[in-house]
């Protein structure tokens, strides 16, 4: 009987949250494709003015936007992220390892309007003395979105890392390597598929995440052809504009979300591609 009701309750578990992400893509799509047919799907995703006054909705700028602050995000965040967790795993002592993951759950619970404070009292300021413009940019989105991404990188690779079996890497000892080279060499590579997961759960906070982009980037919708000015991403062009929008305007912003939708399911198949082939070989 309890077996009966274990297995109801986690079926039932799993039928909500199947239903809930139809229930999402029901709604994307049945509101925006609608509006995607009549602003006209070319003139949607490469058209580059955004002018909803005169029902001109063109989300080029925006998408370009979001892929050059995610991509700016990963080239901070992953490198940091993969290596902190190695020193996590592999490198660091007791006390060390204690004192740096409390500062990565710490990292983790902070609200994302906080990293934007931080970022537009801190980075922008720092961006403005150093370089052209006026310190809201793409530049500023990148390295707030680096930093946010820590925490979801360090945490899925290091428990990626601490799985592989202790036989691999004693294995690589025996056999006369150092320790740095028995880590790099063999553990790291039979971890690659959880590494690999965290790299695309950091993408996806990276290109989902809002409040601390719009305080940050600029949110000029327009291409912008230095890292030092401002952007409008997608995220942020449909919390921006989505309090006042109405008829086409709002069916355009809910068709934003859903190449936004999109975005995410080609990373997540992509992802599963890299992780089948790793499997397969």
């Amino acid at each position: 009987m309890k077996e009966g009701l274990a297995r109801v309750l986690f079926g039932a578990a799993a039928l909500i949250s199947t239903l809930a992400v139809a229930l999402i893509c029901l709604f994307l799509f049945a509101n925006g494709i609608p509006a995607m047919a009549q602003i006209g799907l070319p003139d949607f995703l490469f058209g580059t003015t955004w002018k909803p006054s005169a029902d001109i909705y063109g989300i080029f700028p925006m998408i370009v936007g979001s892929i050059y602050v995610t991509a700016g995000a990963i080239i901070i965040g992953v490198p940091t992220g993969l290596l902190t967790a190695i020193f996590l795993s592999r490198f660091a002592g007791g006390r060390i390892s204690s004192l740096l993951r409390s500062g990565v759950e710490l990292l983790a619970g902070i609200p994302s309007v906080v990293y934007g404070f931080f970022g537009l009292m801190l980075v922008v300021p720092l961006i403005r003395e150093l370089a052209p413009g006026r310190g809201l940019s793409l530049l500023a989105a990148a390295i707030i979105l680096g930093i946010m991404v820590l925490p979801t990188i360090i945490t899925v690779a290091k428990n990626a890392l601490d799985a592989v079996p202790k036989a691999y890497y004693e294995g690589a000892l025996a056999l006369g390597a150092t320790h740095e080279r028995s880590v790099f060499r063999v553990v790291v590579p039979a971890a690659i598929s959880g590494i690999m997961a965290a790299i695309v759960l950091g993408v996806g906070r990276a290109i989902g995440e809002t409040m601390a982009v719009v305080m940050v980037a600029g949110n000029q919708a327009v291409i912008p052809t230095s890292i030092f000015e401002g952007v409008r991403t997608m995220t942020a062009n449909i919390v921006l504009e989505m309090g006042y929008a109405a008829d086409l305007h709002r069916g355009a912003l809910i068709a934003t979300g859903v190449v936004l939708f999109v975005f995410v399911l080609l990373i997540c198949a992509l992802f599963n591609a890299i992780k089948n082939r790793g499997e397969r070989s």
